[in-house]
């Protein structure tokens, strides 16, 4: 029986098919269900020019498409494609396959008309609303024809939506009692919300409101949804009340495999591991990134000096501000700051806030800005820094994986109270946490609220920060033991081998029960 996952977003080893959290995270998933021998597969869209990236051009940072990597596009097995109807138009679909062991992830493509080629050009890069209605009904009737006519309704066990934008495929594909809704954004805010004239003229579905909100419309057709933290269940539950019935949770998880060293992980399962082994690799790791920061700016970097990274999509709520203001209020304190990340090219502010980050690592010796953040890069990041810092405002982050990422390299992370972070971090055991653990809804952009706790949360992480750093000054081997800590309470919570046990409890084996 086969396992499907419908997703806009989905991050390989390789390739430029993934903008955020979302498509690491399906990454994830996929090389772990290879590896456990799951018929699972993928289903996707293929995007010619990738996402973004940002080349430094005269002082600036500019946006541009990312052309796929041949090495990649080598990979890519064809399928014989399809026809679909779309937009009162024929419109021919390409299939490419990735596989991976028992896994496969099949990316489509359309190819004409012209104007269905926009569709599959770039990930969440739109010129309208309407195209990014197109683009969502597209997956949806790519994969009702892959599921219905490739694999067969009959050999399917699940098929899990990766947020709302496959959610037309219920009323186009109706089946009992299998699909089921995966929402990765807690607050009302990040929903697409679509006039219904446009969803009935394609769906032929007729909608009682004026606008139809795709998450809800998921969460009424699909018999089970989970969110990704135990935190989200509250604040999901107060966005879509009419379904909180529905609603659980799997906390997200990340793939040790990729994102653990493999000699701290090969000293863990042999169980030697301890405060003098850890702290070999952990040096050895430093140096390596010490090496590679000396290299970028072209001088000495003072190799005592604690390695705080703040690495991750930049966006208006993970404040990325406070690391900013942190730097430039204390600039005598002996740290070397590596900020990495990049923001939607039609995100404003996140650009704004990419621009100043770029500006900070110009003026500031010990700080040191890498644009394109992608898998290896964040790899790179989470296993040779000293600390991580995740500073969402409180409700609006799903999840999130870097301070898991981190913390099995034996980084800790100062945190805010968000996301699945809470469920993890033990203040000043394993890691540190700051401001307040809010349940209530805070619109960021017009809750005049949201200033408030940004001072506050502000003085917190400020007067933290400060003292991790003389922690790690004074008393490394106190700091060190926090990071030992890190990887021993982490690892047995976050392989994402038992998250795939959760999701397809019955029909994925335990572990104990893996050969």
């Amino acid at each position: 029986m086969v396992i499907v996952s419908v997703t806009m977003d989905l991050a390989l080893g390789e390739g430029y098919t993934y903008a955020g959290g979302l498509g690491v995270l399906e990454g994830d998933k996929f090389y772990a269900a290879g590896r456990m021998g799951i018929d699972y597969i993928v289903i996707t869209l293929f995007y010619r020019n990738g996402y973004v990236e940002y080349v430094q051009h005269n002082g600036e940072l500019v946006p541009v498409e990312q052309e796929q990597p041949l090495e990649f596009l080598d990979k890519l097995k064809p399928l014989e494609g399809f026809i679909i109807d779309l937009k009162g138009e024929k419109v021919s679909v390409r299939i490419w396959e990735y596989t991976y062991n028992s896994a496969r992830a099949l990316f489509f493509e359309a190819t004409s008309p012209d104007w269905a080629r926009s569709l599959t050009s770039r990930i969440y890069i739109e010129g309208s609303l309407e195209e990014k209605f197109y683009k969502n009904v597209f997956l949806a009737k790519v994969a009702k024809e892959f599921i219905e006519n490739r694999i067969g309704v009959e050999n399917t066990d699940y098929v899990d939506l990766q947020e709302a934008h496959a959610a037309f495929l219920p009323l186009l594909l109706p089946i009992k009692d299998k699909y089921r809704l995966v929402i990765h954004t807690p607050g009302p805010w990040g929903h697409l919300v679509l006039p219904r004239e446009l969803v009935e003229k394609e769906i032929n579905y007729n909608f009682d409101s004026r606008s139809v909100i795709m998450t809800e419309l998921g969460l009424s057709l699909v018999q089970d949804a989970f969110v990704v933290s135990a935190k989200q269940v509250d604040l999901t539950k107060k966005t879509f009340p009419l379904h909180a019935v529905k609603i659980r949770h799997v906390t997200n998880c990340i793939d040790l495999k990729w994102w653990m060293d493999s000699e701290l992980r090969r000293l863990y399962i042999d169980k030697e591991l301890d405060e003098r082994t850890f702290r070999r690799v952990h040096e050895e790791l430093r140096g390596k990134f010490i090496k590679y920061l000396k290299h970028l700016k072209g001088f000495e970097v003072d190799d005592e000096r604690i390695i705080i990274s703040y690495a991750r999509r930049i966006a208006s709520y993970k404040r990325p501000e406070f690391i900013m203001r942190f730097i430039e209020k204390n600039e005598d304190l002996p740290a070397i700051y590596v900020l990495s990340g990049k923001t939607h090219p039609q995100d404003f502010d996140g650009l704004k806030k990419m621009g100043q980050m770029y500006q900070m690592s110009r003026s500031h010796d010990n700080v040191f800005f890498l644009p394109n953040y992608d898998l290896k890069l964040a790899k790179l990041i989470l296993q040779c820094s000293d600390l991580n810092i995740f500073t969402p405002f409180s409700g609006w982050e799903a999840c999130g994986t870097s301070y898991m990422k981190a913390g099995v390299n034996g980084i800790p992370s100062l945190s805010s109270r968000d996301g699945g972070a809470i469920e993890l971090i033990e203040d000043d055991f394993n890691g540190w946490l700051f401001g307040k653990d809010l349940r209530e809804l805070i619109d960021i952009y017009k809750d005049p609220k949201a200033d408030a706790i940004n001072r506050e949360d502000y003085a917190e992480f400020e007067s933290k920060l400060s003292r991790i750093i003389e922690k790690y000054h004074g008393n490394k081997e106190g700091f060190y033991k926090v990071g030992l800590n890190a990887i021993k309470t982490f690892v047995p919570k976050v392989d994402i081998n038992n998250l795939l046990i959760k999701y397809y409890n019955g029909v994925v084996k335990s572990l104990a029960d893996q050969p």
